[in-house]
């Protein structure tokens, strides 16, 4: 049993969580660091998976630039989906060969220590047959898109907490018609509000747990890129 890295970034650009994650992802692939789990917030952006239907952005893109949205093109699989503030996004940083070079073991895994937090807060998260991500109470709560290089991992999940999710009104979610959406908060009807930390904690402890971690130490941006 090994440690993992966790780093608790607070809000970062798409662009510059990208770029921390392909440090790591090289330093990973040199082995020269631990398996690693990136914590943050993104300010409103619009990404879509490398075989993306663009089509399922409902509006263009002038509109979302008006509004200050970003939107990218990842290199993660899956379809479209929004990241902004009130959402928990992770992205590990693992080497599979260590975890059973198993693609969809790992999806699975990911997906198993959200429904455990879920749960950790009363609320009874599962699986859909046929789709990636977890559900609760009939709507998406929690989106996964990943990509991996010489296996090891990089993308992630993406876990509503407290979103907005009127900006879920400009896509097609995951390229899923009809689907709809939720969050923490609004399962528990306003009578509390998680915080995004508090969310985060929940999840280092089971994604310990479901990945078989001995623990965990905590990182901060600068072990990335160091400060001048």
């Amino acid at each position: 049993m090994s440690t993992v890295d966790v780093y608790g970034l607070g809000t970062v650009s798409y662009e510059k969580a990208l770029e921390y994650q392909k440090i790591l992802l090289e330093r990973r692939i040199a082995g020269k660091t631990r398996d690693c789990l990136l914590l943050l917030e993104h300010p409103p952006t619009i990404t879509t998976g490398r075989r993306g239907n663009t089509e399922h952005l409902l509006v263009r893109k002038e509109h979302l630039e008006k509004r200050g949205i970003a939107f990218h093109r990842a290199s993660r699989g899956g379809d479209i989906t929004f990241h902004g503030p009130g959402q928990l996004v992770g992205y590990p940083i693992l080497n599979l060969r260590d975890h059973g070079t198993d693609v969809r073991g790992h999806m699975r895994k990911l997906e198993r220590t959200i429904i455990r937090s879920l749960r950790d807060f009363g609320i009874e998260g599962g699986r859909v047959d046929g789709a990636t991500g977890v559900w609760a109470k009939g709507r998406k709560i929690a989106s996964i898109g990943i990509a991996i290089r010489k296996w090891v991992t990089y993308h992630g999940f993406a876990l509503n907490v407290n979103t907005d999710l009127d900006y879920f009104d400009l896509i097609v979610s995951c390229g899923i018609t009809d689907v709809r959406v939720t969050s923490i908060n609004s399962l528990l009807g306003g009578l509390e509000n998680v915080k995004i930390q508090t969310i985060a904690d929940t999840i280092t402890e089971n994604f310990i747990k479901i990945f078989n971690f001995s623990g965990f130490a905590l990182r901060k941006e600068e072990d990335i890129v160091p400060q001048s």
